[in-house]
């Protein structure tokens, strides 16, 4: 639920930062009584078009940021951490990079090389990672006396 709220909002707030540039442009820019501005005035439409292009670039920021949030509180994922490698490509499985959620809701799992085309990251569902790494390092210091 925040997952979605928070990316709606966020599109919600670039959208009306790009509607107000675009609300300015026109205030600003000078208007002809007989032509329309776009398409018939070079520098209106330079600037409509950089003003476009800037709308693709913050769609994508909002789109590459929502990527790399927990699916449940919608915090950003930290800790990367290094898994696999080329040369255990068979014991240890291929390399990437694994983010995880600071309260343990879950990781996400991001291939290095895309060889058969575009895969998408594998995010993995936790209870409760904290208890799953504490029990398993407690676990170990019993073995160890």
């Amino acid at each position: 639920m925040r997952y979605g709220a928070w990316f709606a909002a966020k599109i919600g707030v670039c959208g009306v930062v790009m509607f107000s540039l675009l609300g300015a442009l026109n205030t600003w820019w000078p208007t002809h009584p007989v032509l329309p501005r776009l398409g018939f005035d070079l520098g209106y439409t330079l600037l409509a078009g950089l003003w476009f292009l800037l709308c693709c670039g913050v769609f994508y920021l909002c789109l590459l940021d929502q990527r790399y949030r927990c699916r449940v509180c919608a915090r950003r994922l930290r800790m990367p951490v290094r898994i696999g490698s080329w040369s255990r490509l068979l014991t240890i499985g291929r390399p990437g990079t694994e983010y995880i959620c600071p309260y343990g809701h879950g990781t996400l799992t991001e291939p290095e090389l895309q060889i058969a085309g575009a895969e998408d990251a594998e995010w993995k569902p936790h209870n409760d990672l904290w208890e799953e790494l504490c029990a398993t390092s407690s676990r170990e210091t019993d073995r160890q006396r």
